[in-house]
């Protein structure tokens, strides 16, 4: 398309799509395509093409200095031919896509065939029915009412799994919703500065269009493509397009080219937009990553026959690190990943429904089998060829039998309760400030191990205020007096703060009344001007005299220099540089001080050594951050080489040192002390000095003096991970990471390197689950590797939201340990609901299956069956799902990964409730009639009426579960099950309306419930015994749970299962595991390592992964018979009041993991 002349080219244009080209003097594709080279290339076709970028403006109808007009038909012209400066979002999943997700559900899918065979089946009637003389014996006698009751069951079964699935596809609906509606917020508060009319305007970034003149400056994201027409110093980080992480000069005459979602690290200047939204380079990324779905995977695929090589390069980051776990679940299989939960609930699904297959299938052999004996042998009968469809029959009614069986040991509530619990959970995490983008993050974060933290606005508050300075040879332990100031100094050091410093960051007024004043931009430089303002001094009118375009050179801040200076032109053509930074940094090049006259003064090396240790090293110890500010004058000629950068900022005169306090934020040290008695350990890298890091630390409570424990720096970290070739080592790693409390001075690639060390660790038996929170695009990679990724909603970049896994909106360090209630909170909630479902389910099935042996029938009936297992289960998967989480549940320790799902003591529970409930039962079924005076159900002849002594059954099996339910409130044993009920009103609705529909359904509910209305005293008689069951639950809770070593547990992800899926498929999957994260491609900001790299991480991966497997198969055999013991050993229960009164009191073990 490029090598066309112009002219043919347009003219063919016009020929086609005369709307393309319209009236402008080039079309959208000649300007995508100049877009894509780079550097000189550009510069040559802009030459031979166009002639200059002077050139390109006329064409667009624009004008350099006065912008578009911005009328409005003009501006939809130009949106309608070039496109609208935005990039679609990737399409919603549709409602529709969404249940078919729900419905892959295990459980739901051996439901779903029950069901339908079990509707299949009633309405199947054999013919024959007539002939008398075929069987004699009374295969369980049943009425008309249950006849034409039987489709009810299948239907029954049918209803509860549409629920499910509608109720998990709407709460993926609302929650996806929820996010587009943040992240359209986000977008709409992002604005740029362009010029129209001559006027400098701020727009929204969705209103940019091509051709208009932007003005760019330090510190913005390129909204759009466009050519660079003039400015000074201009340098741009393009790491996030190309990965090189060299920042790159643009000139007119070199390299005009500026490409959206690059970042300007220096200078400022105006540019030309070229291409906006979908045509710009990162919306043709965009595009390639499928943001569209299917249609763009089959695009997909055309694209990478084309861009090959764009494709590989543009391979993030992550698929050269091998991928986090999650990825390579997801490489592994392409469904959706499983959390932890999952994982132990689907094994503990499929465990029940083998348990509940065994059980049906026994059934209907006995049935079958008692049927034929009795028929054949003892009756001697014949087998008639006319009454084959009536034995048939019979076995019919025994399968549905058996399927009746299986309905009732499948817990259909499991699915619900999870979703239920999740979901509430997450509705209310958004009131505690954390906007959950993953649903199973909620649960990972109840695990979590390590929690890595930056320090900046998430343990401290993020506003910068001065509180001590060192001005006039005396430091001033607080903000000095402005008449004790020399008045040359104070002129000298109002301008070094004004003008060298963006001048997009002011200090606002405040808000509301008595509020503190906003401070918006870069917090440091708001600390300095504050301090300016409070020393009663004002930078306006300064800046105003010396506005942004007078600027001469501007040495913007960077993490190599650590510093920034301005220089200026004085009225006498001299030059006066400011400059101001990190203080051991700049103090290094100062040659000179202003002394209290405000004279400049000798410093010598000696003079600044005894500075650092009476001045900074003071202030760093008191958590504050250094800054220096110092100036520097030049003759006016000969002019300094200001690209001489080490020549230029030397022999500079320290002007003051002031020491800035970014308070903690009040409510931390309590948080983090929190996390500790929750067995997390906080650890926290930052990217300041490391005496700040370490006061800040001791302030917030993740290093108390006396203890052993590491704070290093990012140097010294890396010297410590590394072997003499440069690799890092996974052993020399874990010497480190148990005791690093605090890294400081800190690159994002350490982040990364320390939370992928701490989760590939195998030094502890669990394996770590870690979680980190970042708010820069750097932080990307660690945020997307560790289990849980925290972003901040209100500092964060929206690179860093994209990575992340929840946002925390408030940015508040307290809200994360919210997560980690709310995440065991939601564990809890389903072992509760398990203890109770499971209990019913263990009595159903034993009662079905007796019954159906001894008596040919069972006393529950099949329609009861389902109101106790789908409307209860349904009911209390609700009641126990939204128990509110207490600050209790941050007394333990994680469960971690190979904690069974069902404990000992849970399982005691279960076993030891449904032991009173079918001794009751079974009572009630062979006496009850003699105790209570009635005729016996039992051997009913066909279509009697239903009986009391049935109904007495059912109602007292009702009874049991209702307070039963009040038991499962407690899962560690606790006595008072009643504790804290009052706070959630949901529970005490659901029981007290399940009673109320109970009593409806015996007095009024007739034939098809099979009931018979009860006497008062009956009905208290059956309270009585439910009543009964809290009283067992006392017993039960008596019997110490370590005398019972024969109960198993259940549910337990152990590692050998784990392992395979995670970590071996990687070696297998690394490859085409990029091409799939592309496809994802959340992640276009890393494609920088290229195909070589990859290349080569895979064959380490290979060479490493042979013995890899090996030490993981030999640590698993150790850990999984280091388990059992220490299972066998510890104490299920440390009394609470224990726990409380003295936080040492923690099993020996458990504090040997902390």
């Amino acid at each position: 398309m490029g090598d066309m002349t112009n002219s043919d080219f347009y003219s063919k244009n016009q020929r086609n799509e005369s709307s393309h080209g319209g009236e402008f003097g080039c079309t959208m594709e000649e300007l995508r395509s100049l877009m894509e080279l780079r550097g000189t290339e550009a510069v040559v076709k802009i030459k031979e093409t166009y002639g200059d970028t002077e050139a390109i403006c006329r064409r667009l109808k624009t004008s350099p200095v006065e912008g578009l007009p911005g009328t409005a038909p003009d501006l939809e012209k130009r949106k309608q031919i070039f496109g609208q400066n935005f990039i679609p979002p990737k399409k919603p999943k549709t409602f529709l896509q969404l249940v078919w997700e729900a419905l892959q559900d295990v459980t739901l899918i051996i439901l779903e065939i029950a069901a339908i065979i079990s509707l299949g089946l009633s309405f199947y009637h054999p013919p024959g029915e007539g002939n008398e003389g075929c069987a004699t014996a009374q295969g369980g006698a049943e009425d008309e009412g249950e006849a034409e009751a039987g489709w009810i069951e299948g239907a029954a079964i049918l209803l509860s799994v549409i629920c499910v699935v509608l109720v998990t596809a709407f709460n993926d609906w609302s929650k996806e919703k929820q996010f587009r509606g943040l992240q359209s917020r986000i977008e709409q508060e992002q604005k740029f500065t362009v010029v129209r009319a001559g006027q400098v305007v701020q727009i929204p970034v969705a209103e940019i269009v091509v051709g208009d003149i932007a003005q760019i400056k330090y510190g913005d994201l390129l909204p759009a493509d466009g050519l660079f027409i003039q400015g000074n110093d201009l340098k741009i980080d393009e790491s996030s397009l190309t990965g090189e992480s060299d920042q790159v000069r643009k000139s007119v005459d070199k390299d005009p080219m500026l490409l959206s979602g690059t970042h300007v690290m220096e200078g400022s200047g105006r540019m030309v937009v070229t291409a906006v939204g979908v045509n710009s380079q990162t919306g043709i990324i965009f595009t390639l990553l499928g943001a569209g779905g299917e249609e763009e995977e089959k695009k997909d695929k055309k694209a990478k026959q084309q861009d090959g090589a764009a494709a590989m390069e543009m391979q993030p980051l992550k698929s050269a690190e091998g991928g986090d776990a999650d990825d390579k679940k997801k490489a592994s299989m392409h469904k959706k990943e499983k959390s932890v939960l999952q994982g132990k609930l689907t094994k503990l699904a499929v465990q029940i429904g083998k348990a509940g297959l065994v059980m049906s299938a026994i059934t209907v052999i006995i049935l079958v089998l008692y049927f034929t004996v009795d028929t054949f042998v003892v009756n001697k009968k014949p087998w008639l060829t006319e009454c084959t469809p009536v034995y048939v029959q019979y076995f019919v009614k025994f399968f549905i039998i058996g399927v009746t069986v299986l309905v009732v040991a499948v817990p259909e509530g499991l699915p619900l309760a999870v979703t239920i619990s999740l979901a509430y959970s997450v509705k209310k995490m958004m009131k505690d400030n954390n906007l959950v983008r993953h649903l199973d993050a909620c649960e990972t974060m109840g695990n979590a191990t390590a929690i890595c933290s930056d320090k900046t606005g998430t343990l401290t508050t993020n506003r910068m205020t001065v509180v001590q300075a060192y001005v006039g040879d005396v430091h001033h332990k607080e903000i000095p007096d402005p008449s004790s100031i020399n008045a040359k100094t104070m002129e000298l050091l109002v301008n070094a703060i004004a003008i060298n410093s963006a001048y997009t960051t002011k200090i606002l007024p405040p808000e509301k009344e008595g509020a503190l004043p906003r401070q918006v931009g870069n917090k440091t430089e708001c600390g300095l001007l504050g301090f300016v303002l409070d020393l009663k001094q004002d930078y306006e009118p300064v800046r105003s005299q010396m506005p942004e375009e007078k600027l001469y050179k501007v040495y913007t801040f960077n993490s190599v220099r650590k510093s920034m200076s301005t220089v200026i032109k004085m009225p006498d053509e001299s030059f006066r540089m400011y400059s101001k930074g990190a203080s051991e940094i700049v103090l290094k090049k100062c040659c000179k001080i202003l002394s209290g006259a405000g004279e400049p003064r000798v410093f010598r090396p000696r003079d600044r050594d005894e500075m650092v240790k009476k001045v900074i090293e003071p202030m760093a110890c008191d958590g504050l951050r250094t800054i220096c500010v110092a100036y520097r004058d030049f003759p006016s000629s000969p002019e300094p080489d200001w690209d001489n950068e080490n020549d230029i900022l030397s022999e500079l005169t320290c002007i003051c040192v002031v020491g800035i306090e970014d308070p903690v934020r009040p409510e931390v040290p309590e948080a983090i002390r929190k996390c500790q008695r929750a067995g997390i350990t906080v650890r926290m890298v930052t990217g300041d000095n490391i005496n700040t890091a370490r006061a800040i630390a001791i302030k917030c409570g993740i290093i108390h003096p006396g203890e052993d424990f590491l704070c290093l720096e990012g140097k010294e970290f890396n010297r410590r991970i590394r072997n003499e070739k440069g690799e890092i080592e996974q052993e020399r790693i874990d010497k480190i990471w148990p005791k690093l409390r605090v890294l400081a001075r800190s690159s994002p690639t350490d982040k990364h390197t320390l939370v992928k060390g701490i989760i590939d660790s195998t030094h502890t038996e669990q394996r770590q689950v870690v979680a980190v929170t970042g708010d820069g695009t750097n932080d990307g990679p660690a945020l997307k590797k560790a289990d849980v990724g925290f972003a901040m909603g209100i500092a964060g970049t929206d690179v860093a939201k994209e990575a992340s896994d929840i946002i925390l909106t408030d940015d508040n360090f307290s809200s994360i340990v919210k997560a980690v209630m709310w995440g065991r909170n939601v564990y809890d909630s389903i072992s509760k609901f398990l203890q109770f479902q499971l209990t019913v389910n263990v009595v159903a099935v034993i009662v079905a299956f007796t019954g159906a042996c001894i008596t040919q029938d069972s006393p529950l009936k099949a329609v009861q069956m389902l109101w106790v297992n789908l409307i209860m289960d349904t009911f209390a998967s609700l009641a126990l799902a939204t128990e509110p989480p207490t600050e209790t549940l941050l007394l333990r320790k994680p469960y971690g990964r190979n904690k069974p799902l069902i404990s000992r003591t849970m399982m005691k529970n279960i076993l030891g409730h449904a032991v009173y409930q079918l001794t009751l039962i079974f009572t009630l079924l062979f006496v009850g009639e003699k105790m209570f005076q009635i005729d016996s159900g039992r051997n009913a002849p066909l279509h009697s009426p239903p009986s009391e002594h049935y109904t007495i059954i059912f109602n007292t099996f009702v009874m049991m579960q209702l307070f039963n339910e009040i038991n499962a409130r407690k899962i560690h044993g606790e006595r008072n099950v009643f504790d804290g009920i009052f706070r959630n009103p949901i529970f005490c609705t659901i029981v007290l309306g399940t009673f109320a529909i109970q009593i409806v359904i015996v007095q009024f509910g007739g034939k098809p419930f099979s009931c018979s209305p009860l006497q008062l005293d009956q009905w208290m008689w059956c309270i009585f015994i439910g009543l009964g069951e809290l009283v067992w639950g006392q017993v039960i809770a008596t019997i110490p749970t370590s005398r019972l070593k024969f109960l198993k547990e259940a549910g337990r992800l152990t590692q050998k299962e784990e392992i395979p899926e995670e970590e071996l498929n990687e070696d297998v999957e690394e490859i085409d595991h990029a091409e799939r994260e592309l496809r994802r491609g959340q992640i276009l900001w890393f494609r920088g390592l290229n195909r070589i790299q990859t290349q080569i991480e895979v064959v380490n991966t290979f060479k490493s992964g042979a013995s890899f497997q090996g030490a993981l198969r030999r640590q698993s055999s150790v850990t999984s018979q280091s388990q059992d013991v220490a299972s066998l050993s510890s104490p299920s229960r440390v009394s609470l009041s224990n726990a409380l009164s003295s936080p040492t009191s923690l099993p020996p073990a458990a504090a040997g993991q902390g």
